[in-house]
């Protein structure tokens, strides 16, 4: 991979790059007997990485991030993601990495709408599905048979110096089926 050519064609991905702060943002997640509602606040930090070839034939543009999540009640992490982003210009695909500490990675693609005109918002949105042959979810024997994440989908829209986004994780976990949402509003740094 490389960065070092100022011209790398990172298409709908290339209003991302930068440091993003947001204190709106709210989560509902599964609890053993109900739902836990949490406001919180984050940053996440978008590097542009360069390109990456694929058997001489595929050309990513990526983006790589890391997304602190901080509860406003107590201050604590709850909520700490890396991975990637990437634009396939040829195929016009967004591809969306994500690794969490808790043994569980998502592979999600997708679309996006906007970037023909500089200035425009730009939506991108990805998914992925377990057991998908293209997009798909990997995790631990452990979270397989106690919190088995089946679906993931994300929205995010960047408008300028503004980024929303919204979340869903679909869960079986405590014998239920369970959406896990997250969203919130960020600005450019």
């Amino acid at each position: 991979m490389t960065d070092e050519n100022p011209d790398i064609d990172y298409g709908p991905l290339t209003g991302l790059i930068g440091t993003w702060k947001g204190d709106k943002g709210f989560d509902v997640s599964p609890e053993p007997d109900g739902t836990q509602e949490s406001d919180y606040y984050e940053t996440i930090v978008f590097e542009a990485t360069g390109v990456a070839e694929n058997a001489e034939e595929q050309r990513l543009a990526t983006v790589r991030y890391l997304q602190i999540v901080r509860r406003k009640s107590n201050d604590e992490v709850f909520h700490d993601q890396t991975g990637y982003w990437m634009w396939d210009g040829a195929a016009g695909v967004v591809m969306q990495s994500v690794s969490v500490p808790r043994a569980v990675c998502v592979l999600a693609g997708g679309t996006h709408d906007g970037a023909s005109d500089e200035g425009s918002p730009v939506t991108i949105n990805v998914a992925a599905k377990l057991n998908d042959p293209d997009w798909g979810v990997v995790q631990s024997p452990f979270m397989r048979d106690k919190a088995t994440t089946v679906a993931f989908d994300h929205r995010l829209t960047i408008d300028g110096d503004k980024l929303t986004y919204n979340e869903t994780t679909q869960l079986e976990i405590y014998g239920r089926h369970f959406d896990h949402t997250d969203g919130n509003q960020l600005t450019r740094q």
